[in-house]
């Protein structure tokens, strides 16, 4: 008997959550191989809600996995979790949330609380210790949310240990992250506008030419490239829910605002 509770029916059908104690004389695998994963994944409050993205790339070390990652999930029409750490772990962590959220829609006919939804990522990454600890199962997400009651954005992130903050405007994570964090703060601050006042496009080609920048300086970032038709994975959390910006505006945006100089001698960014 489940009796309503989601965790209770997991285990009923078999499902377990953490990866339990290892076998007595077997060896953390961090002690024997070491595999380093980066990225770069960001999100900044805009005019109507919240912007979040990432880079496509997917590493094991030295080697590049995979160039077509989806790091920006969503989990339920007004929210989205942007992965960085092991993606097994992550994407596993993702469908849990998304499959939570939906059970207690479906129970209880009304959705979980914001502070319900923050709760519930900051429990599955506690239960991860024990793979984090063991450097195997590490995620270091990013969780916003259209809060429609209070009709704002929110912007969260996490450690790995399940601690969870609120970020005020932006909030960045992965191995690329301390390339742009500085850009963020110089241009919200001292920018022609601050984040919060930029329109849609303006929050778009801002992201580009961070994630750009990001994959100069960051080997494990991967950048655009226009040959390949392969941009960044870029969402609006809004009132009308989640977004996903299509391809073909992410070319024109690139093409026009991020190839190139095209405010030269002006300070900041020249975001309009």
């Amino acid at each position: 008997m489940h009796n309503g509770d989601f965790w209770s029916l997991l285990k009923t059908n078999g499902y377990k959550l953490g990866p339990g104690t290892l076998p007595e004389g077997r060896e953390p695998i961090e002690s024997k191989i070491a595999l380093t994963q980066g990225t770069t994944i960001f999100g900044l409050k805009y005019k109507e809600g919240v912007l979040v993205a990432g880079d496509r790339r997917a590493t094991a070390g030295t080697t590049v996995m995979y160039d077509r990652t989806d790091k920006v999930l969503e989990i339920d029409r007004h929210s989205v979790m942007a992965i960085a750490g092991v993606p097994a772990t992550a994407f596993e962590i993702a469908r849990v949330m998304e499959h939570t959220f939906k059970y207690y829609r479906r129970s209880q006919l009304q959705e979980l609380s914001l502070e319900g939804k923050v709760r519930a990522l900051s429990k599955l990454l506690k239960e991860n210790i024990p793979m984090a600890i063991q450097g195997i199962g590490a995620v270091a997400p990013i969780y916003a949310v259209y809060d429609v009651a209070r009709k704002e954005g929110k912007l969260f992130f996490y450690d790995i240990l399940g601690a969870g903050f609120e970020a005020v405007e932006f909030t960045t994570s992965g191995s690329g992250s301390p390339a742009i964090r500085g850009i963020l703060q110089y241009e919200n601050r001292w920018g022609k506008r601050p984040l919060a006042e930029l329109s849609e496009e303006a929050a778009i080609t801002l992201t580009m030419r961070l994630l750009e920048t990001a994959a100069e300086f960051d080997a494990a970032t991967g950048g655009s490239n226009r040959e390949a038709h392969l941009y960044p994975v870029i969402k609006l959390v809004t009132m009308e829910g989640v977004r996903e910006i299509p391809q073909k505006t992410l070319e024109s945006l690139y093409s026009r605002n991020v190839v190139g100089r095209s405010t030269a001698g002006e300070p900041g960014l020249g975001i309009g």
